[in-house]
């Protein structure tokens, strides 16, 4: 009976290590930033920190821009962290649902897009763009291409006719290079996210009195996280409050090393914000002919 005893023990033991570790594993799709190596440097200890408090082992995958709903829809993760563009065109498109909205900067959760000249240029407001050469950021940025196209449109000025030429900058630090080729005379204007403005500017990088601003949209969402139609309910939840609850004390362990997950990513934090409030997106999208809109 006591021989009996310890093997039931023993049986009990191997069977509690078995399952140690066996959490089920759920991918996060993040939209490229400036290259694949700062996306990860900046989000693995994000995506860390959510493993250990929704008790999930989520996989980071960055994912090209312009490759990202083709992947989402080859079912190759479940959560989605874009800008706030690329969020509509997958609601839209794929029906994903807002998790939670990324804040960073003098905005919080929103940005905005500007167009800027640099100063001494002689180009002291919007009209005076006429027959210049302008860059844009990414053609899918909210804040670098929409926004300023949309301001463009509204002041009767048409990016296809009116201007000398535009261009993107190829390549990554798209929005660092259009900010420097305006600052440096490659480009009279361009179309420039106040955001990238303020974190140059803080960086020292450029001043505020390099450049006048010559028109600016209202601000924004910007950096949003989503979920796949049908995803566990439960699951989304947990993963909605370990955002929110996001501090700047919050650490997650790297390669052997604990990181200051916000600092690491950039951010200040997240915040639960309406899918009502891309609406200003969406008609932006509209009037501009850009996606999930476009007619032609």
């Amino acid at each position: 009976m006591i021989r009996l005893v310890i093997f039931l023990a023993v049986l009990l033991v191997v069977a509690g290590c078995k399952t140690e570790g066996k959490r089920p594993v759920v991918k996060i799709g993040y939209m490229l930033c400036n290259s694949e190596q700062e996306t990860t440097q900046r989000f693995l200890p994000l995506t860390r920190y959510l493993s250990d408090k929704v008790g999930v082992d989520f996989v980071m995958v960055p994912v090209d821009t312009l490759d990202f709903e083709k992947r989402f829809k080859a079912g190759e993760f479940t959560f989605t962290h874009t800008n706030s563009l690329l969020y509509i065109v997958l609601r839209e498109n794929e029906g994903v649902q807002i998790v939670a909205s990324e804040k960073r900067g003098k905005f919080g959760a929103r940005t905005a897009g500007a167009i800027i000249a640099r100063k001494g240029s002689g180009i002291e407001k919007l009209a005076d763009i006429r027959g210049k050469r302008l860059a844009f950021g990414p053609m899918l940025a909210p804040t670098g291409y929409l926004a300023e196209y949309d301001l463009m449109l509204a002041a009767g000025i048409n990016p296809e006719h009116d201007l000398a030429f535009y261009s993107i900058p190829p390549g990554s630090y798209k929005h660092e290079k259009l900010i420097y080729g305006v600052l440096y005379g490659k480009y009279d204007v361009a179309a420039a996210p106040v955001l990238d403005l303020e974190t140059m500017a803080r960086e020292g990088k450029i001043t505020p009195d390099d450049f006048v601003v010559l028109a600016q949209s209202k601000p924004i969402p910007y950096c949003t996280f989503a979920v796949a139609k049908g995803t566990d309910p439960a699951l989304v939840k947990k993963v909605k409050e370990a955002l929110l609850a996001l501090k700047s004390a919050d650490t997650a362990e790297v390669d052997g090393e604990r990181l200051k997950v916000m600092k690491a990513a950039w951010i200040d934090g997240y915040e639960e914000l309406p899918d009502s409030d891309y609406d200003p997106i969406r008609e932006m999208a509209k009037r501009v002919n850009m996606p999930p809109y476009q007619k032609y």
